[in-house]
């Protein structure tokens, strides 16, 4: 098996098990919601041209997403201290918690899978370390995960 085939498998089954959680959970907000939820922790406080590269989305769309969270009091805004004409999107204290609420939700309903996959509970520890793994060498590969250049602190 050729290192390609390798990585498409591994990238279609991840995408496919992480779709299927999500579909079977009760995310309490819309997928589309939780997904810049999620953006925004792993960035941090970040601006909407950020986000919306690191979501492959455009400016307009992310906009609209940003402001719908902050009317929900999902997420902040404020000036960037780098740059006054530029606004920095950070979760809020309620976005924190829905977005772990929602993280919460998707292992509950993948939780009877693993119980019932009769996989060794080793060998799926040893799964989620591979794969952190993996994640953490795409860190290293590429420390600019958006594309748009350094990210403001």
């Amino acid at each position: 098996m050729s290192t390609d085939d390798l990585a498409d498998d591994l990238l279609r089954s991840a995408a496919r098990l992480s779709r299927w959680a999500s579909r079977h959970a009760d995310l309490g907000l819309p997928w589309a919601q939780t997904r810049v939820l999620a953006l925004v922790d792993e960035l941090g406080p970040t601006r909407v041209t950020v986000l919306a590269a690191a979501d492959d989305t455009s400016q307009p769309t992310m906009t609209a997403q940003v402001q719908r969270l902050e009317a929900d009091g999902y997420v902040t805004r404020t000036a960037d201290p780098a740059d006054g004409r530029a606004i920095l999107v950070a979760l809020s204290p309620a976005g924190t918690r829905a977005l772990v609420d929602a993280r919460r939700a998707r292992a509950r309903a993948l939780e009877p899978v693993l119980a019932g996959s009769g996989v060794d509970p080793a060998r799926l520890r040893a799964a989620v370390d591979l794969l952190s793994g993996l994640v953490d060498a795409t860190r290293a590969a590429d420390p600019d995960p958006a594309g748009v250049g350094p990210r403001t602190p």
